[in-house]
C-alpha cells in the first residue's frame, strides 16, 4: 500500500488503506484514465495529489466499475473529465445515491463531514454491453459481462503490446482478494458465469476492487467458490439441504454465507428482478 505500482505498460495501481481499495491510472499521451474515484471529495483529491508522483498529465477520462459509494463518490472532483459507466450504474446513482450517502455517517462517524460534502455525479458516458475509450496507440475496452456483485459491474481491459492480448484487467468488485465478496446487492446465481467470462479475458494481471493483484489462477479460484455457493443455494431451494447445513459447507464465513444464500434464494424466487 501507499505507492503506485506499474503493473503493465504505463498502467499503475495504488492501493489505499481505507477499505483496502485499488485505484487504477492508465497513462496516455495527453492525460490519465482513472479507474474508480474512491468514497469522497477528499479521497478523490488525494488521488489527484498522488498522481503527481508518476505524471503531471491531467485526468482526462474516468471509469466507474459499478455504482457503490466507495467507487463513485469522488466523481465530482475529477471533473471536467467524462465519466464512463454502465447505464444501470448511472440510473442507480440517480435513484439511490442519496440513500447510500445517508447511511454512511452511522457506519463511519469519523468521516461524516466528508460524506456531507459529496456531490453525487453519475457517469455521463454510459453503455449497455461494451464501449471503447480511444487512448493513444491503444484502445481501452469496457465490458459488461453479466450480473454479479451488482447488476451494473463492468471490467476495464487494457491491451498489451501484442494485438488481441490483454495486459491488465481491472475487475472492480467482481473479484475480491483478502476478504469475502459482498452480496448485499449481488446476484449469486449469475455471478459464477459472469466471473468465468472475466477469467477468459485475463492476460498477465487482474486487479480486483480490493486487495492484492492476481492472475488467471487466482480468478478461477474465486469462480470455483462462487459455483459452490450457487450449488448450495440450489440444494437449499430444492429442500435437499438445510440452510444452516449449507452455511457450514460454504466457502465463506457464516455471516457472508447467510447473506449470500438469502440473496440467491430471493433471486431464484424472482424477487430481485
Amino acid at each position: 500500500m501507499g505507492a503506485w505500482r506499474e503493473v503493465g505498460d504505463r498502467v499503475f495501481v495504488r492501493r489505499y488503506a481505507f477499505l483496502d481499495q485499488n485505484i487504477g491510472a492508465i497513462l496516455g499521451d495527453d492525460g490519465v484514465l482513472i479507474v474508480d474515484t474512491r468514497a469522497s471529495h477528499r479521497q478523490a483529491d488525494e488521488i489527484r495529489r498522488d498522481l503527481r508522483e508518476i505524471t503531471r498529465l491531467p485526468v482526462a477520462q474516468v471509469v466507474n466499475t459499478h455504482m457503490h459509494w466507495d467507487h463513485v463518490f469522488g466523481n465530482a472532483r475529477l471533473r471536467p473529465a467524462p465519466i464512463w459507466g454502465h447505464e444501470r450504474c448511472a440510473a442507480a446513482l440517480r435513484a439511490n445515491g442519496e440513500a447510500q450517502r445517508a447511511a454512511l455517517p452511522g457506519r463511519y462517524p469519523e468521516l461524516a463531514d466528508e460524506f456531507r460534502e459529496v456531490e453525487i455525479v453519475p457517469p455521463d458516458r454510459t453503455f449497455g454491453e461494451r464501449a471503447t475509450v480511444a487512448w493513444g496507440e491503444r484502445a481501452v475496452e469496457l465490458r459488461y459481462l453479466g450480473r454479479g456483485h451488482t447488476d451494473n459491474d463492468i471490467v476495464v481491459v487494457v491491451p498489451g503490446p501484442r494485438p488481441g492480448t490483454p495486459e491488465v484487467v481491472f475487475a472492480g468488485d467482481l473479484l475480491e482478494n483478502g476478504a469475502p465478496p459482498w452480496f448485499g446487492d449481488g446476484f449469486p446465481l449469475d455471478w459464477p458465469a459472469t466471473a468465468e467470462a472475466l477469467v477468459a479475458l485475463i492476460g498477465a494481471v487482474v486487479v480486483p476492487g480490493h486487495g492484492d493483484d492476481g492472475d488467471r489462477r487466482f480468478a478461477a479460484g474465486q469462480v470455483a467458490e462462487l459455483k459452490v455457493l450457487a450449488d448450495l443455494a440450489g440444494r437449499v431451494g430444492a429442500d435437499e439441504l438445510g440452510l444452516e447445513d449449507a452455511v457450514q459447507r460454504g466457502p465463506y464465513p457464516p455471516l457472508t454465507m447467510r447473506e449470500a444464500l438469502g440473496r440467491a434464494l430471493a433471486q431464484a424466487r424472482g424477487e430481485l428482478g
